[in-house]
């Protein structure tokens, strides 16, 4: 400690406005927006889909299962979809958790903070899967699906909202910080929290800190960004079950000079709430329904795809091709270099451009070293050039507007050059919503085609069309359709 810091005061200080709002939300605020229920379900279906398409790369299963050998749970646990597993809670949503983002294939939320809110879905399955199956054995009702769908909103709502003008990654701190709160908070709501025990989980959430972003970036990048949203809502559960047992709170978690997150970990910037919470993240969140890219990068791979029959016979004829993005595209996908692996190929601009103009696709297996080898593909990268858009840069922020736009150009030896081809909003963009659902459907159902049998997918595919079906159903039965034992 600092010679000048001074003498502390012990007086018990309020509780941090934000750990209070936080809770309010989770325990007592009752969602009625029709378009976020219906949103939330082709959230569950997209998310469970990459989940069981994840189950085809071993680098995801081997992490997967209990966390030693034979210690499972039955018959109370929570089933992992796509396999025989049966964990405690804590253990289940590090297994969902790590699945449904292995491939980086669902749900995004870009603000000032990136990130994924449907990874809370590891802690909201877990929990509600084991709850329901408690509550069978002690004569008292399931969950519903539709409490699922409820509690997917309101995590969401906690991660999007506090990412709208909070900026964590410049000052180093990875995403998965906000997916332990909002599993937190929800996580302890659902197993009967109520405000007290949540807030002060809460406070546990904060308290924890932030992963650092070097997993995620050159020269570093690797797997851990594909499992480290499952351990932050491991971690949520966790906390939750800590807050439940009595465990207390710490008021100042926020704001507590010198030891506090904002001090610490903020370097002394204040966190905002910009809005009240509701259900605004969900009704807008984008989905990734074509392509297993970051994000950023959507609109420039649909771009590419546009080109692709221009230039597959005549990639030697190439000069130079230019792409222009966003700020925030051009800060975290803009990568020259040999690139590693899979993770850091799904993270480079250049790469996702690269292999649709070779290709014609972009498919989680194109990121693998047997197409990442085809000398084509980084002799494109080293032609590439990554040019930044004031527009792009100010709509993307901009509320009503959220665009993510990229444009493509090739330029030949002759001095020709193609259409500058531009796409301000992907297919996932809520303004692309009409298109984009059908093909997320589809999507969904080619998921769940290549781990279930046919008699599950056809009885999967009927529930997941009906709305009101799909909400009353008991979730340990909805869980169980997804298990393969």
């Amino acid at each position: 400690m600092s010679a000048d810091m001074g003498i502390l005061d012990t007086k018990r200080p309020d509780f941090d406005e934000i750990l209070t709002k936080i809770a309010q939300y989770a325990v007592d605020y009752k969602i009625n927006s029709s378009l976020a229920y219906e949103t939330a379900r082709y959230c569950l279906m997209d998310t469970i889909g990459c989940g069981l398409l994840a189950l085809e790369f071993p680098a995801c299963t081997k992490l997967l299962g209990p966390v030693v050998e034979g210690a499972e749970f039955r018959p109370l646990g929570a089933k992992i979809p796509g396999t025989s597993y049966q964990l405690e809670p804590e253990r289940a949503a590090f297994n969902v958790g790590a699945m449904v983002r292995w491939l980086d294939f669902n749900d995004t939320w870009l603000a000032a903070e990136w990130g994924h809110p449907s990874d809370n879905l590891g802690a909201i399955w877990a929990v509600a899967d084991y709850l329901s199956r408690k509550n069978i054995a002690t004569g008292k009702k399931p969950l519903t699906v539709k409490d699922v769908l409820t509690a997917m909103i309101k995590a969401h709502e906690i991660q999007g909202v506090l990412a709208l003008e909070n900026s964590f990654n410049k000052v180093g701190l990875d995403h998965v910080l906000l997916v332990r709160i909002a599993s937190t908070a929800v996580a302890c709501a659902m197993l009967g929290g109520n405000f007290e025990e949540v807030r002060n989980a809460v406070s546990h959430a904060f308290i924890d800190g932030g992963a650092l972003r070097t997993y995620r970036h050159a020269p570093n990048t690797g797997s851990r960004k594909s499992w480290a949203a499952g351990d932050a809502s491991s971690r949520g559960v966790n906390l939750a079950l800590k807050a439940l047992s009595g465990e207390m709170g710490y008021p100042s978690a926020l704001s507590a000079s010198f030891w506090g997150f904002e001090d610490v970990k903020m370097k002394g910037q204040k966190l905002k709430l910009p809005q009240d919470f509701g259900s605004y993240v969900m009704e807008n969140v984008l989905f990734k329904i074509s392509f297993p890219a970051e994000f950023h990068a959507q609109t420039a791979v649909e771009c590419a795809l546009k080109l692709h029959d221009e230039v597959k016979n005549k990639l030697d004829s190439i000069e130079k091709i230019v792409i222009t993005t966003q700020e925030s595209g051009h800060r975290i996908i803009n990568k020259v270099g040999p690139l590693a692996n899979p993770a850091d190929r799904d993270h480079c601009i250049q790469y996702m451009v690269a292999v649709p103009l070779v290709f014609g696709r972009l498919t989680a297996d194109d990121y693998e070293d047997s197409i990442a080898n085809d000398p084509r593909i980084d002799a494109l990268r080293d032609k590439m050039e990554v040019q930044m858009d004031d527009r792009y840069t100010k709509e993307y922020l901009e509320a009503d507007k959220r665009s993510i736009a990229n444009a493509v150009q090739i330029f030949y030896k002759d001095g020709t050059k193609s259409e500058k081809v531009e796409i301000d909003y992907p297919i996932g963009h809520k303004r692309r919503r009409s298109e984009g659902i059908p093909v997320l459907i589809a999507k969904f159902e080619r998921n769940i085609s290549r781990k279930l049998s046919p008699k599950k997918c056809e009885k999967i595919k009927k529930i997941c069309a009906n709305q009101s079906e799909l909400e009353a159903m008991p979730f340990n039965e909805f869980s169980d359709l997804f298990a393969l034992n």
